[in-house]
């Protein structure tokens, strides 16, 4: 595909006018419902494209909300569901997952499921899906615009997008101005999506906490955690999060390498250190300034490289092997490890002075037996990621998969999920996961030697199940009550009495 620059446009300072126009429009509405229509009607106008939609994702369940369309032949949201079903977010989920623009010169000769798109007597041919993004440069929606003939819509990509963000973004400003505080998402907000986290249960909320409090401080970050919990994943999302976001994120695990080449590696050398040393080498600690430095299984740490360590982080400045002086770094340290270090303090194995230093602000991820109801929506969203990575439609998880998933100790925690759900996603050639596609024993029957009660197991069961259900009906909970067949208020009651946090996920009656 030919890409055309924004500046090859036809009549680009009219096109400039008309956008400048749509911004002015967006910047004075004052009504939400006005406010999409506004930025669907002139992203429409802009592309010369019969159909523009806006969709809203929620950070809750992980879907996207169509919150306006145009389309002048058929003006209501009727033609389409308001919430999407997974298998029908395919292509959409390219610009969430990818966080790139998809262009597309004939949808009809595409890979991809388009079926989300309005069904009119003529098909639709070309595809413009753009990512959009709030303040924090994070993921909140997409907009998409088509035409019923084949046209390169990717000139427009650049300019749409900015429309549509700056569109969702002052959305969000509406709803914070609302009575009861809306709904609007924060940069800070402790939901562990808004840190590209996935899960909602209690052990996670308290760790996205923690991460709320110290992402915007210089403090020194201990991650400690079984192995497999996702302490790389947490470690990115405090760098990403805070201001040193736009800065270089490096990563060294301290169990890779022996101690003569860690040193090197971590604090580099000059011409002629070594016997091989043939020019100088800027260290990690210099590829990571301004930004954050990953020291993975620091436990493996030698003691002598713990002195070193130790100096940059009380003085802020390292010595490559072979020179005569110091020089200052401005670097972020995160230390993680999967070993007890107070344990090794006191065996001998770990210097005291460098724990307490790295132990400044320490955060323990929980394991994913701890982590109630997360065990799907993990499951789920490696699916997704696992079908998009293969090219093939979106599978979906039969209940008695889940319910084995649900009963798994995982002692491999979200790693052993992870490679689990791609196996699976591999064996299965039909739409639907069976358990036989899981590497998983049956689920042994209850005995009186369990540690945990009769009345605990079932309640574990319920909550799963539950959420699975709310999943499916995207946190809608009287649509939710509908299909328990139960009255709303007694889902309610069943919902606070599990701890099973909704957030604000919307509701449409």
């Amino acid at each position: 595909m030919t890409n055309k620059l924004p500046g090859e446009l036809t009549a680009p300072l009219v096109y400039a006018d008309a956008l400048s126009a749509c911004f002015t429009r967006l910047g004075l509405e004052r009504d939400e419902h006005s406010l999409a229509q506004v930025c669907v009607a002139g992203a429409a106008r802009l592309s010369q494209c019969e159909l523009s939609q806006l969709y809203l994702l929620d950070e809750v369940t992980g879907g996207l909300e169509l919150i306006a369309q145009h389309l002048p032949q058929v003006p209501s949201l009727a033609v389409a569901p308001s919430h999407l079903e997974l298998h029908h977010q395919q292509l959409l989920h390219y610009a969430l997952n990818q966080g790139a623009v998809l262009s597309l010169e004939d949808v009809q000769r595409s890979c991809y499921d388009a079926r989300f798109l309005p069904a009119l007597a003529t098909p639709w041919r070309a595809l413009l899906s753009v990512p959009l993004f709030n303040r924090c440069e994070r993921i909140v929606g997409v907009l998409v615009c088509a035409r019923q003939q084949p046209a390169q819509l990717q000139a427009y990509a650049t300019s749409l997008g900015q429309l549509g963000s700056f569109a969702l973004n002052q959305l969000f400003v509406l709803r914070s101005m609302r009575p009861n505080g809306g709904a609007a998402p924060r940069c800070t907000q402790p939901l562990a999506r808004a840190y590209g986290l996935i899960g909602t249960s209690a052990a996670m909320e308290q760790t996205c906490q923690l991460i709320t409090k110290v992402l915007h401080t210089a403090y020194t970050v201990l991650l400690c955690g079984e192995t497999g919990t996702g302490k790389e994943v947490v470690a990115r999302a405090i760098h990403a999060g805070g201001p040193r976001g736009a800065k270089p994120f490096v990563v060294q695990n301290c169990a890779a390498f022996p101690e003569g080449l860690l040193e090197s590696e971590l604090f580099g050398y000059r011409k002629g250190a070594f016997t091989g040393a043939e020019r100088n080498h800027a260290g990690l600690f210099d590829a990571a300034h301004g930004g954050t430095l990953l020291l993975d299984e620091i436990g493996d740490m030698p003691l002598s490289l713990q002195a070193k360590l130790l100096r940059v982080l009380q003085e802020g400045e390292v010595r490559p092997l072979g020179a005569s002086a110091a020089h200052k770094v401005d670097v972020r340290i995160i230390a993680a490890t999967h070993c007890d270090l107070n344990a090794m303090v006191e065996e001998g194995r770990f210097r005291a002075d460098l724990y307490y230093r790295l132990a400044q602000f320490p955060i323990t991820l929980p394991a994913l037996r701890e982590r109630d109801g997360d065990v799907q929506q993990l499951a789920r969203h490696f699916t997704d990621k696992a079908c998009a990575a293969l090219e093939r439609a979106p599978v979906d998880w039969s209940s008695s998969a889940l319910d084995q998933l649900s009963s798994h100790g995982f002692p491999g925690n979200v790693r052993e999920l992870k490679c689990l759900v791609e196996r699976a996603v591999l064996l299965c050639d039909h739409s639907v996961i069976l358990p036989e596609h899981l590497a998983l024993p049956r689920t042994p029957a209850l005995s009186a030697t369990d540690d945990v009660t009769l009345r605990q197991r079932m309640e574990r069961v319920e909550r799963a199940f539950l959420l699975d259900c709310s999943h499916r009906n995207h946190g809608n909970r009287t649509r939710t009550a509908r299909e328990l067949g139960v009255a709303r208020r007694t889902l309610l009651y069943r919902l606070a009495r599990l701890n099973i946090p909704f957030g604000d996920a919307r509701e449409k009656r």
